[in-house]
């Protein structure tokens, strides 16, 4: 069996295509808001991360031109050499400011910054524990590390202290790394509860904001601030690409944790660093999530009213609690027709299958903003009510 024999095996796309019901890489011809354009017809998007709808604010799109002008389109080499700009360091003191913690430090990306955070703290005779529906980029991570890996399962704190209990009396460091909303469920994670057990077991704790910033948190802060927790996590992760409609990450914590990742993590010293347009657009995003609560107050609404509208058509809607809102479908080829359903009556969900998903757990992941309007969602629940009858999932 050659290398690229299994290339040719993987045949799964092409038969989707041939049915007409491939979902993937649609191509968008428009700016990503509540409707989008795709093949010259105006649909309704709800699978985007665009949670507080900033990416077309004027505020976001100037302070990116401006930034252009001054800086240019790029930054030609990592923060480690020629790369880094004063606002890469005006970012920083923002953020760390905002998350109140003493340091921040922003990745080119959302993905390395947990590649990069990760693979860099956990050492040889060091353990990495992670709820099994993590985040591929904290799977990622912990696969680069030296260190041990443990997983416990979902939001399950009792599991958590059970693996703790069993494997980490003879670490050198333990580590917990978990998301503050799960990116497909849209469920919270059980800080409280988890806190505790990191004390009685003297572990860290690193939180992916990554779906919190600006969803949660009394400013928009993320998880922690939400449990009024702040103070009890070591590391809170965050990106750009969601909430900041921009492009990039960030870590937060102690000056000196952040200072010993900047000068060892691969992730940062090897990649370019964040392009001027997007900093500035991360910057203008920041102030307007601070003096703008009334968008995560929109954004409320409009998820709390979604949840309950599908679940009273029927849908399952699993343990959401924010703007991400699963619909349990089943079958892989059966959230593809659903898909093709809504698609083609001017709706445009996420179709999630296995193996990001267990075999027969098959969803469609909808996310909502703050700039949809009723009507708009008066439109998504039309739709999903028919498509669910004529498919036969209600």
């Amino acid at each position: 069996m050659g290398l690229f024999e299994k290339c040719r095996n993987f045949t799964i796309v092409k038969e989707t295509i041939e049915a007409g019901i491939y979902p993937y890489f649609t191509t968008v011809e428009s700016s990503q808001e509540t409707q989008v354009t795709v093949s010259g017809r105006r649909i309704i998007m709800i699978g985007s991360n665009n949670y507080l709808g900033l990416t077309t604010h004027p505020k976001v799109e100037e302070a990116a031109i401006n930034a252009i002008k001054k800086y240019g389109s790029g930054c030609t080499g990592s923060r480690f050499l020629n790369g880094n700009l004063d606002i890469h360091h005006e970012l920083e003191q923002q953020l760390a400011q905002f998350m109140k913690k003493e340091a921040a430090l922003v990745f080119s990306t959302g993905f390395q910054t947990n590649l990069g955070t990760i693979s860099t703290l956990v050492q040889k005779g060091d353990g990495v524990f992670i709820d099994r529906e993590d985040h591929a980029s904290i799977v990622d991570g912990c696969r680069l590390s030296f260190g041990k890996i443990f997983k416990f399962k979902h939001n399950d704190i009792a599991d958590l202290d059970r693996v703790l209990t069993e494997y980490g009396k003879e670490l050198k460091g333990r580590l917990i790394v978990i998301d503050g909303v799960y990116s497909i469920g849209g469920d919270i994670v059980r800080l409280p509860e988890l806190v505790e057990v990191a004390r009685k077991h003297a572990a860290n704790i690193l939180v992916d904001d990554a779906h919190s910033i600006g969803v949660l948190g009394k400013d928009g802060d993320g998880t922690a601030s939400h449990f009024g927790l702040n103070n009890e996590v070591d590391i809170t992760m965050g990106t750009f690409s969601k909430s900041f409609a921009s492009l990039g990450g960030f870590i937060a914590g102690d000056k000196d944790v952040m200072n010993y990742i900047q000068h060892n993590a691969r992730a940062l010293i090897f990649s370019a660093s964040m392009p001027p347009p997007a900093v500035a657009a991360a910057l203008a995003a920041l102030d307007i999530i601070e003096s703008e609560p009334e968008r995560r107050e929109r954004l409320a609404c409009i998820y709390t009213r979604m949840k309950k509208e599908f679940e009273q058509m029927g849908f399952d809607t699993g343990n959401s609690e924010t703007a991400i809102i699963p619909i349990k479908i089943g079958r892989n080829e059966d959230t593809f027709r659903f898909w093709k359903e809504l698609y083609d009556n001017g709706v445009y969900a996420n179709a999630i299958v296995s193996p990001a998903v267990p075999p027969g757990e098959s969803l469609m992941r909808t996310s909502y903003m703050a700039t949809h309007t009723d009507e708009e969602m008066d439109q998504v629940l039309e739709v999903f009510r028919k498509t669910g009858k004529r498919l036969g999932i209600l």
